[in-house]
């Protein structure tokens, strides 16, 4: 079982909250995902005209456990001013920490990031990074107190899966005993169980389910995704090979003259 800063967890499948068409069709993804956690933006449960409200009563009515995020922060300060805001609102001290360097790739400020994360441990919080596959980078988070790292798979929204196989394979064995959810760019269920073949412990979804033609239906192909492929990397998948070796043994085969 999953282990998030000494809480359990049984699904390894986050879910993002925003982007679906109504609140009902998120609900019901999110019951066939079989999340436990979901991530929660300030911004949108504080919306004006009370529908901030609504929508935290859909979450409040699901009985998952929330992952605030400080989704759109670009600076230090403003991370830092909404996760204090956002542990008011929520009653956690989890936070799912971005603070975001360009506007069209929204990559990670990973100097802001590393500087908000040590303010935030510092003063209680238990961050979640949203964060590079860089192995130094990595290193300095788990310094400033995370016990949590959330490396992207590909830009927000892009839906390419997994840009660098190689630096995610490199971060998992750098950090054998860090929690570590892939997060951002997945686009198909294929993607999230690759992820997970990799050895990574969770994968966080948004984009690639609330946007899906059927959002329900796409929600339960990455909840089966996830659950197949780790399965698959407890199993111990064979090691790649460049030759090929045959599956059917030669002993006692018939020789023809």
């Amino acid at each position: 079982m999953l282990t998030l800063y000494g809480e359990a967890v049984e699904s390894r499948l986050l879910l993002g909250t925003a982007l679906y068409p109504s609140p009902a069709i998120m609900a019901d993804a999110v019951r066939a995902s079989r999340c436990g956690i979901v991530t929660v933006s300030l911004r949108r449960e504080a919306g004006a005209g009370g529908a901030g409200q609504q929508f935290w009563s859909f979450i409040r009515d699901l009985g998952l456990r929330i992952l605030p995020n400080t989704a759109g922060c670009h600076s230090v300060k403003e991370a830092v001013t909404t996760a204090k805001m956002a542990r008011e609102v929520f009653g956690t001290p989890w936070i799912k920490l971005e603070v975001i360097n360009d506007a069209e790739t929204l990559a990670p400020d990973v100097f802001g990031l590393v500087e908000a994360a040590r303010i935030l441990t510092g003063e209680g919080f238990q961050v979640f990074p949203y964060c590079t596959e860089d192995l130094g980078v990595a290193a300095r988070l788990i310094e400033a107190g995370c016990e949590v790292l959330m490396p992207w798979g590909a830009p927000i929204g892009s839906a390419r899966g997994l840009n660098n196989v190689y630096g995610l394979r490199s971060l998992r064995a750098h950090f054998p005993d860090v929690p570590l959810i892939v997060d951002a760019g997945l686009g198909l269920p294929s993607h999230a169980a690759a992820a997970m073949e990799l050895g990574f412990d969770a994968v966080l979804l948004n984009t690639a389910v609330a946007k899906a033609g059927d959002p329900v239906a796409m929600a339960d192909a990455f909840a089966r995704a996830i659950e197949a492929g780790r399965i698959g990397f407890t199993a111990g998948p064979m090691e790649p090979r460049d030759m090929a070796a045959p599956s059917t043994p030669v002993l006692g085969k018939a020789f023809l003259e």
